[in-house]
């Protein structure tokens, strides 16, 4: 009886292993302009450390919003200085963290079946009379990075009061790209990354780096991080996150670690 009693422990035990290796988890919060790339960080962090990641991809301001609000995020990556900045002077980074890990361009997209072509942007660029009587189409230029981005270009290059009643705001870049790609916005504002992921639609013009402050993508462990999730912004930082972030056509900043 008792070697029967003693099996049966043994079998509930060895049946409880594989759920407490699979307990260690971290959450990471990134702009949504890095999906594809964290995605395949995501699989070979937990290839390589058994540690399950769980990502949320929004606009950086909503996702800012969310951790100040108490949201159990780990690690925070933005697509711009702003709203790392936000959390920074609420005291809500681990101090000693912060990395400027990627930098990416801005273009404008139309859907790939587009008859539109490629268009030179510069100084007092038409994009008003470029769009038509269609929308132009890019993420909310009061708060998430992308939008600013564009406005402040089109600001420069003294485009933006003409076009400004063309827009439609969007929650964040990749939705900006769908509706692109789905013919329901003519012109588009997004990263050059966002539209070479995106096999609907094309490039049809690169705003020039001078025309709006340097896309830059900074990563930092919240307070509270667990104590996992330094390795994962290890591995960011590392030469497997440069060929990752290279990959998909993010300029990488760093000079990767090993």
């Amino acid at each position: 009886m008792l070697r029967y009693v003693f099996a049966a422990c043994l079998l509930a035990t060895s049946a409880a292993l594989p759920a407490r290796a699979q307990d260690k988890s971290i959450t990471l919060f990134a702009a949504a302009s890095l999906k594809n790339a964290i995605d395949d960080l995501n699989t070979i962090f937990t290839q390589r450390s058994n540690v399950k990641v769980s990502a949320s991809y929004a606009a950086s301001s909503a996702l800012a919003k969310q951790i100040e609000q108490g949201a159990p995020a780990d690690l925070f990556a933005s697509a711009d200085h702003a709203w790392i900045d936000y959390l920074d002077k609420n005291k809500l980074l681990k101090p000693g963290t912060r990395t400027n890990l990627l930098g990416n361009r801005l273009v404008l997209i139309a859907p790939k079946d587009s008859p539109q072509g490629n268009v030179s942007i510069g100084p007092r660029f038409d994009l008003a009379g470029l769009a038509g009587n269609n929308r132009i189409v890019t993420a909310d230029v009061r708060a998430v990075p992308v939008g600013r981005y564009a406005k402040a270009a089109l600001e420069k290059l003294g485009s933006w009061t003409a076009a400004e009643p063309k827009f439609a705001m969007v929650d964040n870049v990749r939705a900006a790209l769908l509706l692109v790609a789905r013919g329901e916005a003519a012109l588009g504002i997004v990263y050059e990354t966002d539209a070479k992921v995106e096999p609907k639609v094309k490039i049809v013009g690169v705003f020039p780096a001078n025309s709006h402050p340097p896309i830059i993508y900074p990563a930092a462990l919240t307070k509270d991080a667990k104590p996992e999730a330094t390795a994962y912004l290890n591995l960011l930082r590392s030469a497997t996150g440069q060929v990752i972030f290279e990959k998909y056509g993010f300029t990488y900043l760093l000079k990767a670690g090993p």
